[in-house]
């Protein structure tokens, strides 16, 4: 089995949206291990806030596979593939590590490049993954996230419930 980390994120009817990707996610792979949801402005054009997370979970499926699953979970959740690539996002599922793999495998670079520039994609893996390595720094998630610059991006946790379960809390 690998254990693969994977970044989900919408900005359009967030929450609907967040819960039918983690529905399918299970679906697919059984027991998530799940970040927090954080809440920030979008990046690289003018658009509505996002929702963000982190999912951890085991597969047996090659990363090609593995990503073609990922595009069809979008593509059920109505994810538009023809407008500009920084837009809104009905869902958006990115693989982030397949175990320690390096290159470009079946079409995806690993790891994926995003995880040392975005704090939507850092400190959600550094919460549920802080001793994981990252495969080419060979930082701790928890490390490089520590000497992340917080002012380049704001972010912040929200109140999410799936499943029943009330798994992401604002901090008071």
């Amino acid at each position: 089995m690998t254990r693969v980390y994977v970044s989900i994120g919408s900005n359009i009817e967030r929450e609907r949206n967040i819960a039918a990707g983690l529905d399918g996610l299970a679906q697919a792979f059984g027991e998530l291990t799940l970040s927090s949801v954080f809440e920030s402005e979008a990046v690289g054009f003018a658009g509505d806030h996002f929702y963000n997370l982190v999912a951890g979970f085991e597969t047996t499926l090659a990363v090609g596979d593995l990503s073609r699953q990922l595009k069809g979970i979008e593509d059920r959740n109505g994810r538009c593939r023809q407008g500009p690539k920084f837009s809104g996002r009905t869902l958006d599922i990115d693989i982030l590590t397949y175990d320690d793999v390096c290159g470009l495998i079946d079409g995806v670079e690993l790891p994926r490049a995003e995880i040392l520039f975005n704090a939507f994609v850092l400190q959600p893996l550094a919460e549920i993954a802080p001793q994981g390595l990252h495969p080419v720094t060979g930082e701790s998630y928890a490390s490089l996230w520590q000497q992340y610059d917080k002012q380049k991006q704001r972010l912040w946790v929200v109140d999410f419930t799936w499943r029943g379960r009330l798994f992401s809390q604002a901090h008071a």
